[in-house]
């Protein structure tokens, strides 16, 4: 479910939320907007915008990203055992892909690069270059527990109504569908197995893109309705004809002031003239 302004008002008054709801367009840029100076901006920008797992952010390293291609390559996530981090496969076969970063994420991430660089010269010989993009501040990489408790703090010191962090993979599907990116698109984005799975999971969270499609194709209709029948040529408005007395004719007006195309003999109400017979 959306958090439109009905549900966030009645959460605000009766504290009921969904167990899965996604931000809108708007407050999801709010979030984004209120922790820009974080240190990890670019994870929770780079999730929000292109969909991916906690697992997979946190398992992201800088070989796996080109910022002048403009593409990053998912292909490891980091999961957390009896207190250790290990190293995972994708959590599927399709969850091994490779995602294209609009010029905002890549600026956010090239911004984080340097942050890291100077956390680094700052923290001294002790700090450990892992290669991970999102670290802790000894360069160790973050475990998705972290990413998740700080992003839960983060987005209530924003106000706004709460959501888990992986609903920000499920608003990034949204909001890309809302925006009428192809449904085969976002599967990819996503690294879904199948297209079904993205259509009966978020076609239906963001139902103004559906209403969008319905009138998209009634100004089809309408469009063509106006053309020439096999011409793209549009049809002519008629100028209705007027009556004796110089007024339209149409509905609601008397008989008598609208004048018939029919011949005098064949008009109802004419008085008709007997024939005259011959007497032989």
């Amino acid at each position: 479910m959306v958090w439109t302004r009905y549900r966030v008002e009645q959460w605000r008054k009766t504290g009921e939320r969904p167990p899965v709801a996604v931000w809108t367009a708007r407050q999801t840029a709010e979030f984004l907007a209120s922790i820009q100076d974080h240190r990890l901006y670019g994870a929770y920008h780079l999730i929000a915008l292109r969909g991916l797992r906690r697992g997979e952010a946190a398992g992201l390293r800088w070989c796996d990203v080109n910022l002048e291609g403009k593409a990053a390559v998912i292909s490891q996530q980091l999961q957390q055992y009896d207190g250790r981090l290990a190293v995972c496969p994708p959590k599927t076969a399709h969850s091994s892909r490779v995602i294209a970063l609009d010029r905002t994420t890549v600026a956010a991430l090239a911004e984080h690069r340097d942050r890291q660089r100077a956390e680094a010269a700052a923290y001294g010989p002790g700090y450990h270059a892992s290669g991970y993009v999102f670290t802790n501040l000894n360069g160790d990489p973050m475990a998705p527990d972290r990413l998740t408790r700080m992003f839960r703090a983060l987005a209530a010191q924003a106000g706004l109504p709460p959501v888990r962090l992986h609903d920000l993979r499920h608003g990034a599907a949204s909001l890309a569908l809302s925006a009428g990116v192809d449904l085969r698109v976002v599967q990819d984005m996503l690294g879904h197995s199948s297209i079904v799975l993205t259509a009966d999971t978020y076609t239906s969270v963001l139902p103004g893109a559906a209403y969008a499609a319905a009138e998209k194709v009634a100004d089809l209709i309408i469009k063509a309705g106006c053309l020439v029948p096999g011409t793209n040529r549009r049809r002519r408005r008629q100028a209705r004809r007027k009556s004796r007395t110089g007024t339209h004719a149409g509905r609601g007006q008397p008989t008598s002031a609208r004048r018939s195309r029919a011949h005098p003999a064949r008009q109802i109400g004419r008085p008709h003239r007997r024939r005259r017979t011959r007497l032989r």
